[in-house]
């Protein structure tokens, strides 16, 4: 087939696919890419602190070139920011699901008592601190201050809504006695509690997830009247 023209007499060039061009290996691997990324920022930021990494180190350790994360994030405030963010939207998707497979299997009719449902949050959270990708949890404590003020509306607003769902689980329990003190400073101590756990938590020793879950149901509430 000729791409001689006959109008202009000239050689035509090809005709182009309609849409958007086609990406490069390297631009349709962009989602994993930045995932690595925030895991490596998320994990050197916890193990060195903000101030003392550079985005060359953290690129380093995503295995790409100083100036890829700039591709990203505009800087790296904006790189722990997003940290914090996904961390903490991470968190709540996980904790609605642990919460929604609580209730499979139940009656139809049955609730979950508010003890049963603290123990699913309290086990899920720790899963969140000492599991698999936890590192965001240590940087929010450390590295709070480094972000701007509107980067801390944001990961506070997203704090508050995973927070939210303990709120009627809580007041529940100091209804039936089960909760001695007042829910709303119950929940700072027990989240500053259970957050605490990334500083001592061992996986090497014997004590499990569900051990330190039985542990702080034990300490935080008392049998219902």
């Amino acid at each position: 087939m000729s791409l001689h023209s006959p109008e202009t007499g000239t050689d035509a060039a090809p005709r182009r696919g309609r849409g958007r061009p086609r990406k490069t290996a390297d631009e349709r691997d962009d989602g994993n890419r930045r995932q690595d990324l925030l895991r490596a920022a998320a994990r050197l930021f916890r193990s060195q602190g903000f101030a003392a990494t550079s985005t060359r180190d953290i690129a380093a350790a995503a295995g790409m070139r100083s100036g890829s994360p700039f591709y990203h994030f505009d800087n790296k405030e904006a790189l722990l920011a997003v940290v914090m963010q996904e961390g903490m939207e991470s968190a709540t998707a996980r904790q609605a699901a642990a919460m929604e497979r609580s209730t499979t299997g139940l009656r139809r009719g049955q609730t979950l008592s508010a003890r049963e449902a603290l123990r699913v949050l309290v086990r899920n959270h720790f899963d969140v601190l000492l599991g698999p990708d936890s590192d965001f949890i240590p940087v929010m404590l450390y590295e709070w201050r480094s972000l701007s003020e509107a980067q801390r509306i944001e990961v506070k607003r997203l704090k508050d809504g995973y927070e939210a769902v303990w709120v009627p689980v809580l007041q529940a329990l100091h209804a039936s006695g089960e909760l001695q003190g007042d829910p709303a400073l119950s929940r700072l101590m027990i989240f500053g509690a259970l957050n605490w756990s990334v500083q001592w938590f061992d996986a090497r020793r014997k004590a499990t997830l569900d051990d330190l879950t039985e542990a702080a149901l034990q300490l935080f509430l008392k049998e219902a009247k």
